[in-house]
């Protein structure tokens, strides 16, 4: 996957800021660092796609028979304890 980062700290600080971000571009797959840089990924191919969509359908399955909680997706992101918001490509 190719991804570009981007140090926005000299212009400004991203934190609630970065959910507008990504509410306002909702085609884009965007992550921020624990530093605030920003992180601009482009999709992923059909191979590594096909392998993400198997990957989640094994740990549903896995977690449907444990009733462990809940499953995520990689368009899930999550807020980190240092500071970054992170998607993942599967999350339980």
């Amino acid at each position: 996957m190719n991804f570009q980062t981007i140090d926005l700290s000299p212009v400004i600080s991203l934190t609630r800021e970065f959910i507008k971000l990504c509410a306002a571009n909702p085609e884009m797959k965007l992550e921020r660092t624990a530093k605030g840089e920003l992180i601009v990924m482009s999709p992923t191919g059909g191979e590594t796609g096909s392998f993400n969509s198997d990957l989640n359908g094994e740990l549903y399955v896995w977690n449907h028979s444990c009733k462990r909680g809940k499953t995520f997706d990689s368009s899930t992101g999550f807020s980190l304890p240092k500071g970054s918001d992170r998607s993942p490509d599967a999350a339980s």
